[in-house]
């Protein structure tokens, strides 16, 4: 028996509301033994908007904290001292801003910048593939990426300035090979960009600070084997492609939040099983064990959890450090030959994929390539699913049961006051009021010129944090600088090879447009900032399959632009995808202008939508409400029909 290990780090995803609500939060949940933060912000502040912009209207507070100036972040820290925390902020297009935002926050404490530890996640990749939070196009994003981890070798050195995030990869459906593959894809491709920047000596301590974020699914020890392979491949690339002679610079460092997808809306309380058999997979074999842990809460497929469920989810990891014996052991898998059998078909597989995108360039430049491959692999999941291929406890089979008394009157679920957005748009006004005007012309001016002339960004950012810019201000100097992008949908205009199924579909879309007239067209728009695209990719990949002329724009549209595309392209029906619990405010602004345009259409809404939200939905005009546990595309696919041209339509 070896010497017992320390524990992982404990952490859970927290943010909402206010700066000083979730400063409570993190606090409360500090004092119950969680050992580092996690910060969540909300979608204005991860896509560079200000709280009263146009496109944040309904998303403030809502999916994390806001934080649109110095202010805010001082708020958010308050009586927490940073030098001694250990902080993950999950913050990719505006991760310079925010850095530089705690940075400011930090020397107003007196600390020594120095000794911060933390990470900000600070992956545009996958930003383009997955979650949808991207602000510029690629190459400049990768170069901000640089400037980051540049700045943060020469002075703030325990920081992990990148955190390759494969964890919404699997989230949009990869397979583990394709996780494999594409996020280590990124972390070559951020190499290649800092290795030009740095003294060759210093380069090997700079591939040390890397670290990666990962997924873990319900087929636990696959996954455990992937963590095993990725801990093996980055070893090997660190080796081969980048010379690191020393193994501590190799060490595969990550952190981990268990699969968020395979939670259930239905029998939400078999989710806890989920949650702690996906947290196996990261943390029984100590080779490839995880050095950070944050679990989601039973009930995220309803909403926005609770205080409370958020410390079942902490007791969970505690009980498993502090009550087994897992940490009295060393690796339990070494030597088996049915893991190193699975860890060596998962590294076989992956090189396949990394060659292939290196063979185009690199991740950068195989991002449209990359998309297609994880919306069809999301495609093929949720087929299986259907198909009762593959078993979901609870929504494919065995779905009757005893409704959960763990769902109470309140939902289960914590919901944000709809008062939130008006009162931090009245902070940051005054904020603004409040500063001196010439120093925030002057802050912008230098970071303008900065970004301008490819220096980098961190020191202008810094003063411009400490002069009071705001965060919208600060992304509008970048998108100025390196102007706005739309990323791939990864959605063809061409049906795909798949007819398992659809034939009666096709032949009812083919009727359906009979009565029309002309071919039954679908506009799928994804209203405000949710980059949460999966759900709304897949129903119009289906679409397009069944026969219906497809309108998708992808993410990040104004209700305004929705209603223009269904105008513009004849549209029979509308579905609108907003799973960042903004759907009230959006979709009766959509419906308003439909009305105003008179535009008599059916209205079709997904997302995660408490029961009292669909009713309020209804009422506004809203045809059909659709959860997670909506699950049979195929049936959805009726219902479009019978909307768009009913049998009726016929005899008229």
């Amino acid at each position: 028996m070896s010497q017992k290990d320390r524990p992982w780090l404990f952490r859970t995803y927290a943010g909402h509301s206010t700066a000083a609500k979730s400063n409570a939060l993190y606090r409360t949940n500090l004092s119950k033994g969680q050992t580092g933060l996690s910060v969540a912000f909300d979608l204005p502040t991860q896509t560079g908007y200000d709280s009263d912009h146009i496109l944040a209207r309904g998303e403030v507070g809502k999916v994390g904290v806001p934080v649109s100036h110095l202010g805010d972040m001082r708020t958010l820290f308050q009586d927490i001292p940073l030098d001694q925390m250990n902080t993950s902020m999950t913050i990719n297009a505006t991760a310079p801003w925010l850095l530089a935002l705690y940075v400011a926050v930090a020397e107003e404490q007196g600390a020594d910048i120095a000794g911060l530890q933390g990470t900000v996640q600070n992956d545009l990749v996958k930003e383009y593939l997955s979650r949808g939070t991207y602000v510029l196009p690629p190459r400049p994003s990768m170069k901000l990426i640089g400037d980051v981890a540049e700045w943060c070798a020469g002075h703030a050195p325990k920081w992990n300035p990148m955190n390759v995030c494969s964890y919404h990869l699997q989230e949009a459906g990869a397979t583990p090979e394709q996780e494999l593959a594409f996020a280590l894809a990124t972390a070559q491709a951020v190499l290649d960009e800092l290795r030009p920047r740095v003294d060759p000596a210093d380069f090997p301590r700079m591939v040390g600070r890397i670290s990666f974020f990962v997924n873990a699914g319900i087929r636990f020890v696959t996954e455990m084997c992937k963590m095993r392979a990725f801990t093996e491949l980055w070893d090997e690339i660190c080796r081969e492609r980048y010379g690191v002679e020393d193994p501590k610079f190799r060490r595969f460092r990550y952190g981990v939040q268990v699969n968020s997808l395979g939670l259930t809306e239905q029998q939400p309380e078999n989710n806890v099983y989920r949650i702690l058999l996906e947290m196996l997979a990261v943390t029984l074999s100590k080779g490839a064990r995880a050095r950070a842990v944050q679990l989601p809460a039973w009930n995220e497929a309803l909403g926005l959890p609770r205080p409370w469920d958020q410390q079942w989810s902490l007791r969970m990891q505690q009980v498993l450090a502090y009550e087994t014996d897992l940490l009295e052991y060393g690796d339990l898998f070494d030597g088996s030959p049915v893991v190193a059998a699975k860890v060596d078909e998962l590294k076989d597989r992956a090189r396949e994929e990394l060659a292939a995108i290196e063979g185009m360039g690199g991740a950068v430049d195989a991002i449209e390539y990359m998309k297609s491959r994880l919306v069809e692999a999301n495609s093929d999941r949720l087929g299986a699913i259907e198909r009762g291929e593959t078993v979901v406890v609870g929504v494919n089979r065995w779905e009757e049961g005893e409704p959960s008394p763990l769902v109470g009157s309140d939902g289960g679920i914590m919901v944000v006051d709809p008062g939130v957005e008006a009162d931090q748009i009245d902070r940051l006004q005054a904020w603004r009021a409040a500063r001196d005007p010439a120093a925030v012309e002057e802050a912008l001016s230098d970071l303008s010129h900065a970004a301008r002339e490819g220096g980098n960004v961190m020191p202008a950012s810094i003063a411009a944090a400490k002069a009071g810019v705001t965060t919208g201000e600060w992304a509008g100097v970048m998108r100025s600088v390196h102007g706005e992008y739309r990323g791939p949908t990864g959605v063809s205009a061409s049906p795909s090879n798949r007819t398992e199924g659809l034939e009666p579909l096709r032949d009812a879309v083919d009727a359906a447009s009979d009565r029309l007239g002309r071919r039954l067209t679908f506009l799928m728009g994804k209203p405000g900032l949710d980059g949460h695209s999966n759900g709304a990719e897949q129903i119009a990949v289906r679409a397009r399959d069944c026969g219906m002329q497809v309108s998708y724009a992808g993410i990040r549209l104004t209700p305004e632009a929705i209603v223009d595309a269904a105008r513009e392209d004849g549209a029979h029906v509308v579905g609108l995808s907003i799973l960042s619990g903004s759907h009230l405010p959006l979709v009766e602004d959509v419906m308003a202008r439909l009305r105003a345009e008179g535009l008599d259409l059916p209205v079709v809404v997904g997302g995660i939508i408490p029961d009292e939200d669909a009713d309020r939905l209804r009422g506004m005009g809203v045809a059909r409400v659709y959860t997670p546990k909506d699950f049979e595309l195929n049936r959805i696919m009726g219902d479009l029909v019978e909307l768009a041209a009913p049998p009726e339509l016929a005899a008229e």
